[in-house]
This record gives structure tokens, sequence and C-alpha cells, in this order.
């Protein structure tokens, strides 16, 4: 298609040079005539070569102007019997000519000016093929030529606006897949880093008694964070599948609340007896539960904790709030772990991609309060633990 405007301008250089030729040479006019088939005379050549160039000019205007080029080439016919000019202009009709009616009413008037005088001459027997070769076929096929040329442009449209929006799917997976990726390293990093900070605190503050053992934990959640990490990595560089262990859920909510009372805080986990929810919905809340007491221990340790997970009428809820507590950790040691503001952003999308809602506040009496409402069912409800 690029090429096209360059074959464009050349195929109209041809054209208008055969028009100018046929207006003075002989072998491009109707032998069945003396010059004109309407007059039995011969007119003038510098009339004919007039009448070719402006022909000839016509030519380079065809596209905009198609009834000028038919114009003169009814004149070239009318007056020296050139017939090149009918083909091309009739041609430029069918390609260039957009109103059907005027297409019809100017081919019917070429058949006429072509078959009239022929029929007086040679009958029918040769007037109605020559008006169909003249008239009508390149009409036909100055249809076809742009029919084809405009599906091949709306074909070429909409391959480039599907390969776009390929490419915007693909950036937006893209997008989703970094975000995704975000929030499993700072799920991993963060609680596990935050666990081994604190116990770090915690032997510090112990003065060597129980080193051993809090050390050992020390190594047991280090060991941990490596793992995780690992498998994140390797999906990252070799493309491999994620592990195929199962994702922590609801029922993964007891062993992480006693992790966090190993470590000094009073947590109180309350689980609707019997509570089932999609995979994904109970991993997106065992996250907000473990964001949630991780923020706990950096921001207010020494706080009391509570974790509600139930059912209403609106589908599963789940509460995370603690009491405040204090900035100095037992033994007057300060836990130093910076947060960098994505925990709650990260929870905040894990949620609203199951299709919930998470709000948090500051609470009037000191503390903070998580609240995660997620429309999932069905959901097995019983008596509370």
């Amino acid at each position: 298609m690029t090429t096209w405007p360059h074959r464009g301008r050349a195929a109209d250089v041809g054209f208008a040079a055969i028009c100018v030729v046929a207006g003075v040479w002989p072998g491009l006019q109707s032998g069945l005539f003396n010059g004109s088939p309407f007059v039995h005379e011969r007119a003038p050549l510098v009339v004919n070569a007039a009448l070719g160039a402006v022909t000839g000019i016509a030519v380079f205007g065809r596209r905009r102007w198609p009834l000028l080029l038919s114009a003169g080439a009814l004149l070239c016919w009318a007056i020296a019997g050139a017939w090149p000019a009918l083909l091309i202009a009739q041609f430029s009709v069918g390609a260039h000519l957009r109103s059907a009616r005027l297409r019809v009413a100017l081919t019917v008037v070429m058949v006429a000016a072509v078959c009239w005088p022929m029929w007086r001459i040679a009958g029918g027997d040769a007037s109605i093929p020559l008006g169909v070769v003249f008239c009508i076929v390149p009409v036909l096929v100055g249809l076809y030529l742009t029919s084809r040329r405009e599906v091949m442009t709306n074909l070429e449209e909409r391959a480039e606006r599907n390969e776009r929006e390929e490419r915007l799917r693909i950036d937006q997976a893209r997008a989703e897949e970094r975000a995704q990726i975000a929030r499993d390293m700072h799920d991993v990093v963060t609680h596990r880093v935050s666990l081994m900070v604190l116990h770090a605190t915690a032997l510090e503050s112990a003065q060597g008694r129980g080193a051993v053992a809090i050390a050992g934990q020390i190594q047991g959640i280090g060991r941990d964070a490596l793992e995780e990490l690992r498998a994140l990595v390797g999906v990252l560089r070799d493309g491999a599948e994620a592990p195929l262990r199962p994702q922590p859920g609801l029922a993964d909510l007891a062993e992480l609340a006693d992790a966090s009372r190993a470590l000094g805080l009073t947590v109180v986990l309350s689980v609707e007896a019997g509570l089932r929810a999609p995979s994904l919905v109970e991993h997106a809340v065992y996250r907000v539960v473990q964001e949630a007491l991780t923020n706990v221990h950096k921001h207010a340790p020494g706080a009391r904790a509570a974790v509600v997970v139930d059912a209403d009428d609106d589908g599963l809820r789940l509460v995370v709030c603690d009491t405040g507590g204090t900035r100095a950790a037992a033994g007057g040691a300060t836990i130093g772990v910076p947060g960098g503001g994505h925990g709650l952003l990260g929870i905040g999308e894990r949620v609203r991609l199951v299709g919930g809602t998470l709000s948090t506040r500051r609470l009037p009496e000191g503390g903070f309060e998580v609240l995660a409402r997620i429309p999932v069912a069905p959901i097995v409800r019983g008596a509370h633990l």
C-alpha cells in the first residue's frame, strides 16, 4: 500500500501519454469512420492534438474530478474517433465516482455514444460487444479494484488496531503481574523479616536467657523466608511453575496467631466454626490478618489484638483491631522495622481482586482497626469456637 501513490502517478503519466498520442495518431482512432463517428469529415490535426492534450491533462485529476475526464473522452471520440480515452475514463468512473446513479447515467451516455454510430455502419453484432468492452467492462474493473483496495486497507487497519490492543493487553498483564509479584514479595519479606527483627530484639532483651531457643526460632524463620524467596525467584527467572503446595487460608490463622503470641503479643482469634470460602478468598483473608498482625508488632508492641472472621448477610467479614500498645517493647528495647507504606495498599488490592472492600481507621480510644468485607457464597455457618 505504501507504493501505491508512486504507482498511481506512473499510471497517470502513461494514460496521459496514450490520450495525447490517440489525438494525433490514426492507429489509436476508429477505422470505421473518416475521423468523427458523427460527422463525415476529419478535424484539423491541431484540433485533434489539442483535444488529446486537454484529455491527457484531465487524466491527472481523474481521482477528484472523473467527470472532466469523461467529458474529454467523449469529445475525443466524437471529433477524432479516439477510443483509448473511453477506456481510461470509464475505468476512472468505476474507481473514483461515488454516486451510483451518476455512474449508471454516465455509462448509458457512453454506451449510446459508442453504439449508435457503429450500429449505423456495422449493425448490432459489432456495436453491442464493442459498447460492452469500451463502456461497461472498464467500469466493472474499476469497481472491483477499488473495492479490493478498500478491503485490504480495512484489513490492514484492523490488523494494526488488533496489534495495538494486543500490546495494551500485554502491558496491562505485565502491570498486573508486577503488582502481584510486589504483593507476594512484600508478604514474604516484610512478615518474615519483621519476625526476625522481633526475635532479635527479644534475644537482646533476654541477656542470654533462652538465647538458644530464640536463635533457633530466628534460624527457622530465616529458612522459611529463603525457601519462599527461592520459589518466587525461580518463577521469575526460569518461568517455573509456582509451588503446588496449598496457599494458606482460614485453617492456618491459628498457627499465625500462635506465632504472634510466641513474640509476646496477646492475640484473641475468633473464626466461625465450619466457615468455608473459595481458596483465593481464604488466602486473601490470611494475608490481611498477616499484614495487620505484622503492623501491630511493628507499631504497637505490647498491644492486645483481636481477630474476628465470621459471616453475615453480605458475605464474609474480617475484623482485626488492637488496643494501641506502646512504642517500647519489653525491657525498653525499641523495634526498628521501617515501614514502606505498601502493606495496606497490597492487602487492599488483594481484597479488591476477590470482589471485596477494605477499610482502615484509628479507633477513638486508641488503636487501629482493619475491616474487610467479601461477598462470597456458599458459606457454611455454625457456632463460634
